[in-house]
C-alpha cells in the first residue's frame, strides 16, 4: 500500500492528458469526466478501471 492518495484530476494531469483526451479514450463525454473529478458524480467500477489503466495509476492511490 502507498502512503499517499491523489485525486482523479491529479492522476489525469500526471498522465499528461486533458479531460477531452481522457474522456475520448474511454468513450465518455468530457462533462462526465469533469463531474467525476469534482466529486459530483462517480464512475462505475468498469469506467474507473479504464481510467486508471489509461492513467497508469494504481487503484489504491486514487481517491474517488
Amino acid at each position: 500500500m502507498y502512503g499517499y492518495m491523489i485525486s482523479l484530476e491529479a492522476a489525469r494531469v500526471n498522465a499528461k492528458l486533458t479531460q477531452k483526451q481522457a474522456a475520448k479514450e474511454i468513450g465518455i463525454r468530457q462533462e462526465t469526466l469533469s463531474s467525476w473529478e469534482r466529486g459530483i458524480t462517480y464512475p462505475k467500477s468498469n469506467q474507473l478501471d479504464k481510467l486508471l489503466k489509461l492513467y497508469k495509476a494504481p487503484k489504491d492511490i486514487v481517491k474517488i
